[in-house]
């Protein structure tokens, strides 16, 4: 028993002679072998590892030069909706109040992940580069991550598998990482309103909560609205196959306070598109349309709102030759002109960009231009009318969360007879969040507005007279 106590003793005290004598070595490696030459002997020794090894690495790292890696940042976030609880380290974050948590990979940590019956291993590493050979350490983001810590810190993900999977993992499983990131990312960013200010675009959040679920309108002609849309972003390859411009354009028209405005809202949240709205009263001549148009992303929705008034736009003369606008810029440039804006509607200027929508508003159709109707500027045409019983029971819902009510019939009987918008039953439907209180204001509104009509009619029959 001795003996063997012995002999485990003899080993350990070999094994911790090895320990020391081969840090004491790497410690005098590091003093006297220049870095070039353990980069060399490093690099040496990963070689002979993969030559020997079944495994094969792809190395993502956080930039590349002075641009940061877009596969990287597809990484992070594709991963950070795989990623397990269990884990004892977990990086977590928030970056505005609307969202929550983050929870990301820390340092050294590992995941497992699964596509397409081949297993991939990701790991979190960082690395110092501010040494000659350690990397790209002028990146960005390298740069970013030495502020206040005297060095530079280069992060990298890197994801290892079976190296016979090598062409799927590159072709394949890659590519999946950063479509699912962008859909993700796209599903959850940030919408953003952006607006004329100083004559270029200024951006704050856009979040406005109208869906097509919250939407008074028509049922069925809120599914074809969809639909459309549904259609619209799907074609990509349509419109380039048929040499078209990506991009689609809607008016909207009816009375005021018909719910324009929310409808174009329930579009951006449907679609996840920014909005960019452009008041035509900013604007100063056709090249200033041009920089600011030409400034406006992709997956963007393009909205003029009252375009009948918004500007004194110079119409062209009935009978006069309705030929293709002219090139930008050509004429009437200190103005911003019919010509000009159609340019932008589908001249070559609207090919700037794609996956865009143009949106007019109006409230008196036949006010506008027949040029600004015509398919291709303005390919659907939705009328915003006044409130019908479908609608008030939307609204119903919406507020009150009444499905039905005593007060209902009559409710609806009058709305058929009086022209009455969304927004005005919507505003009696605010006052009082009694839902019994609430309806029977609203039965006395629509009397009233009903009683109103008739004296407004007498009155116009007897001046006629």
């Amino acid at each position: 028993m001795s003996s063997s106590s012995g002999s485990y003793e003899k080993y350990i005290t070999m094994a911790a002679s090895v320990a020391a004598t081969a840090m004491l070595v790497r410690s005098v490696a590091s003093e006297l072998v220049p870095y070039e030459v353990r980069d060399l002997l490093c690099a040496a020794a990963r070689s002979l590892r993969a030559r020997v090894s079944s495994r094969h690495t792809v190395v993502i790292d956080e930039a590349e030069g002075l641009s940061a890696n877009q596969i990287y940042d597809a990484a992070r976030t594709y991963l950070a909706a795989r990623i397990s609880t269990d884990m004892p380290r977990l990086r977590v974050s928030r970056v505005d109040e609307a969202q929550g948590i983050t929870v990301g990979m820390e340092q050294g940590e590992e995941m497992v992940d699964v596509h397409d019956g081949v297993e991939y291993t990701w790991t979190l590493v960082s690395r110092d580069g501010s040494s000659p050979g350690g990397g790209a350490a002028s990146g960005a983001s390298s740069a970013a991550g030495a502020k206040g810590r005297g060095r530079l810190e280069i992060k990298s993900f890197e994801v290892s598998f079976h190296k016979k999977h090598k062409d799927k993992a590159l072709e394949s499983y890659l590519p999946y990482v950063v479509d699912t990131a962008k859909a993700m990312k796209d599903q959850h960013r940030n919408l953003k309103m952006h607006m004329i200010e100083y004559e270029a675009w200024t951006a704050v959040d856009l979040r406005h909560p109208s869906t097509f679920d919250t939407l008074a309108m028509n049922k069925k002609l809120k599914q074809s609205v969809m639909d459309d849309l549904e259609r619209f972003v799907k074609r990509k390859d349509y419109y380039r196959r048929i040499g078209r411009a990506w991009k689609r354009g809607y008016l909207l028209y009816g009375p005021p306070g018909t719910g324009k405005s929310s409808l174009i809202a329930a579009m951006a949240n449907y679609l996840k598109f920014d909005i960019y709205d452009l008041e035509l009263t900013e604007v100063k001549c056709n090249s200033d349309l041009r920089r600011l148009l030409v400034g406006t992303s992709n997956r963007s929705i393009l909205v003029v709102e009252d375009i009948d008034c918004s500007i004194d736009l110079i119409q062209r003369e009935e009978g006069e030759k309705r030929a293709r606008p002219s090139s930008a810029g050509e004429e009437n440039d200190d103005k911003v002109t019919l010509s000009g804006l159609l340019n932008f509607v589908d001249g070559l200027w609207s090919t700037s960009g794609e996956e865009r929508i143009i949106v007019f508003t109006t409230n008196y159709r036949e006010r506008l231009d027949p040029a600004l109707l015509r398919p291709g500027r303005m390919d659907m045409h939705i009328h915003m009318g006044y409130c019908t019983t479908e609608s008030f029971r939307i609204l119903a819902r919406n507020y009150h969360s009444v499905e039905n009510h005593a007060m209902y019939p009559e409710i609806e009987q009058l709305i058929e007879e009086v022209m009455v918008s969304p927004a005005e039953v919507a505003e009696v439907l605010m006052r009082n969040e009694d839902s019994d209180v609430v309806l029977q204001d609203l039965l006395e509104f629509l009397k009233a507005k009903r009683k109103g009509a008739g004296e407004s009619m007498a009155a116009n029959e007897n001046g006629n007279e």
